[in-house]
């Protein structure tokens, strides 16, 4: 019924058109921009498993032996895995600092451009030897961490209020659509012509995203020559902008850096963080080591968690949207019921998945648990624009910088506790994700608001416009008073 739904935006044409609404274009380029995002990153959790595994050699002498591409240990395999974040924590709070001064969709096009360029790389350096692999990844992971903070700021500009839980979410779910693709296709590329091709392959696609990002998408409705007067109109009023408005953004820091709001928001990003990139690069090992599953069939079983998500990603942005817009929950009940349902859901099937560890059982809960955390995005990854519109970008830079220390962490972790490669090493990691998505939920539960806050700077320009529009009022209340004296 929603994608059939007209939207009070003047455009007469139903939500499922997305191409007649510009604002829509956006959303899909940052899809496909998110795409790109987790393919990147992703294709070595894959990738890593044919670099690393014993592989079949006929030697010309007519003998048999075993051999590996890179004779890496578990835990070097995790370091390898972790560099990436290494740089991505560097970035995220300068992308939503330098994303209100340049525009957030050049600097979240140059982040995943130039990933692209160093993704093609990646061969070259893995070749040259680890330490020029683990350098290549931190720098990749250094213009990706950008990229959250930057599509914040695109937001602040193009999502109207009532919109914003289901752009976004649309958005985001590029991540999970990235993964369902690069994941099974990593195998099939590394099993027909080697691991380099999955480098290869999905670095040219991201070149090609951004040479069409850059040309489609403009940083606000005001300078988009495609976007009608009428959807350019709806737009700027939803925001309570004006054409030519130019932002001055001064951040209120003591007010972000003490809010409870903020820091609850900080605590569920991680807690959501640590749970998805424990899965994003240790499940394909997981089913491997403790499921026993050929490489190939890795990679599509490692997607299915993924490709549920993306599906529900959607469901719970127009969800989200629609229990605000018809009044039955305020924005606040909305991001909290949302987030600590989802995080409630994941703490209880990570740990039954655990306790079972049998593939169907085990691969089915890891499913459930990730496909419900797609609610958790409707919660915590917009709640920035609730909190302070125009200091989303920062908010996001905030959270993700906190959010990425699991992915510098958990691969590492997991390397040392599953070094035997038995069930009950695999047992604990589930746990530990477990106990973190129980905490966030708690905190977030009590600290959470969809309310803009009282140091926005929205709400300091409002009290700004109220204490103008009062002062005529006190001086004709006194000019009345001096003329009664008078005539007295």
């Amino acid at each position: 019924m929603l994608l059939h739904s007209r939207m009070n935006d003047g455009i007469d044409a139903p939500l499922w058109m997305f191409w007649k609404r510009r604002r829509y274009i956006v959303v899909f380029m940052a899809f496909l921009g998110f795409f790109n995002v987790y393919s990147l990153r992703v294709n070595l959790s894959v990738a890593i498993v044919a670099m690393t595994e014993n592989r079949t050699v006929h030697y010309d002498n007519g003998t048999v032996g075993y051999e590996q591409y890179f004779d890496w240990s578990s835990s070097l395999q995790g370091y390898v895995l972790s560099s990436f974040f290494y740089g991505y924590i560097l970035t995220p709070f300068l992308g939503g600092f330098i994303s209100n001064r340049f525009g957030g969709n050049y600097v979240f096009g140059v982040g995943i451009g130039t990933t692209a360029v160093l993704t093609l790389l990646t061969p070259l350096a893995a070749k040259a030897g680890v330490a020029v692999l683990l350098a290549v990844r931190i720098v990749e992971g250094i213009f990706e961490g950008v990229t959250f903070p930057c599509i914040h700021a695109v937001w602040s500009r193009w999502a109207p209020p009532g919109e914003r839980s289901r752009m976004a979410s649309i958005a985001f779910a590029g991540n999970y659509a990235g993964t369902v693709v690069a994941m099974p296709l990593s195998g099939i590329l590394a099993n027909a012509w080697g691991w380099e091709s999955v480098f290869y392959v999905f670095g040219v696609i991201g070149c090609v995203w951004f040479c069409a990002w850059m040309f489609f998408v403009k940083t606000s409705p005001e300078v988009d020559k495609w976007i009608s007067q009428r959807e350019k109109e709806f737009i700027l009023e939803s925001l309570g902008r004006t054409e030519g408005e130019q932002d001055k953004v001064l951040h209120p820091w003591k007010g972000i850096l003490t809010s409870v709001a903020v820091w609850a928001l900080v605590v569920s990003h991680f807690s959501e963080n640590w749970g998805f990139y424990t899965l994003l690069t240790q499940l394909p090992t997981f089913l491997k080591d403790a499921m026993h599953f050929e490489l190939e069939k890795t990679g599509f079983v490692s997607a299915v968690p993924y490709l549920v998500m993306g599906i529900l990603l959607f469901v719970s942005g127009y969800l989200a949207d629609w229990c605000q817009l018809k009044g039955y929950l305020t924005t606040t009940q909305v991001r909290r019921y949302f987030n600590c349902g989802a995080f409630l859901a994941q703490t209880v099937f990570m740990i039954v998945g655990a306790f079972i560890l049998e593939p169907g059982p085990t691969i089915t809960c890891i499913t459930i648990a990730v496909g419900l955390g797609a609610f958790a995005w409707s919660g915590f990854a917009v709640n920035h624009l609730d909190l302070s519109p125009k200091s989303a970008g920062v908010l996001m830079g905030i959270s993700n910088t906190f959010a990425t220390i699991p992915g510098i962490v958990s691969p590492i972790i997991t390397g040392y506790i599953t070094s035997n490669k038995s069930d009950e090493e695999w047992k604990t990691v589930f746990y530990i994700a477990a106990g973190i998505y129980l905490v966030g939920c708690v905190i977030y539960w009590f600290g959470a608001s969809g309310e803009l806050q009282p140091w926005s700077i929205e709400a300091q320009e409002r009290r700004e416009q109220e204490k103008q529009q009062s002062k005529p009022i006190e001086s004709l209340a006194y000019s009345n008073k001096v003329s009664v004296e008078d005539e007295m």
